[in-house]
């Protein structure tokens, strides 16, 4: 087989919103595999959660442009979010072979998705595609971890291993929260971002001053 010429991370996410943890995971497999750029993918119709329509899609794809607008290694893909049927990883993962043949794809996926892992649609094909990247916070049983990675690998072949990140306890989820309760979400997301939800009302109809 013909060595690859480029390392590319793709990690996928509904980034609703986009925060500090997901860049932090992305930073780290930059210098911890030496990827050249992370591709960020906003996720349209995917399987297994509910599609939160388009005018939802282009927010969640331009709260990441406004978040990765700094740093030259970052990007974002519009494939998912714009497309009418439903994705999938191992799919998306061929196109983006097919496209770019001199390319290493690094799969970046949060260290809870990979106990799940097995569940998805075709998980040999996706460890065919990619190298797998699991993000492991610095709270997490780095063990239990470690003997998931093997139980995959053995069962699905290809490339898993271990991104280490620093611990960020703070999901979408809660920043939705917040701004749902009026709480401030200051130094939880970049403040371009933390602008753009306050000055699109999302989330909540909350005075865009106090988000």
């Amino acid at each position: 087989m013909t060595p690859k010429s480029h390392k590319t991370g793709i990690f996928g996410g509904t980034f609703n919103p986009i925060h500090y943890g997901h860049l932090m995971i992305a930073e780290n497999a930059c210098e911890q595999f030496e990827l050249e750029q992370v591709i960020f993918l906003p996720t349209g119709h995917a399987p297994h959660k509910e599609f939160m329509g388009e005018d939802m899609s282009r927010h969640r794809c331009r709260m990441v442009e406004l978040a990765i607008a700094d740093n030259a290694q970052f990007t974002v893909s519009y494939r998912e979010a714009e497309s009418a049927s439903v994705n999938y990883t191992y799919e998306t993962l061929r196109q983006f072979n097919e496209e770019f043949p001199d390319t290493q794809f690094y799969f970046i996926l949060g260290a809870d998705s990979l106990f799940d892992f097995s569940m998805w649609r075709r998980p040999d094909l996706i460890c065919r595609e990619a190298v797998i990247l699991a993000a492991v916070r610095d709270d997490l049983d780095e063990k239990r971890v470690d003997e998931q990675i093997v139980s995959l690998t053995n069962r699905f072949g290809g490339e898993i291993h271990r991104l280490n990140t620093p611990a960020f306890n703070v999901a979408s989820r809660d920043i939705r929260d917040r701004i749902n309760a009026g709480q401030t979400i200051r130094y939880l997301t970049p403040d371009s971002v933390r602008k753009y939800i306050g000055n699109n009302h999302l989330y909540s109809h909350a005075d865009p001053a106090k988000v």
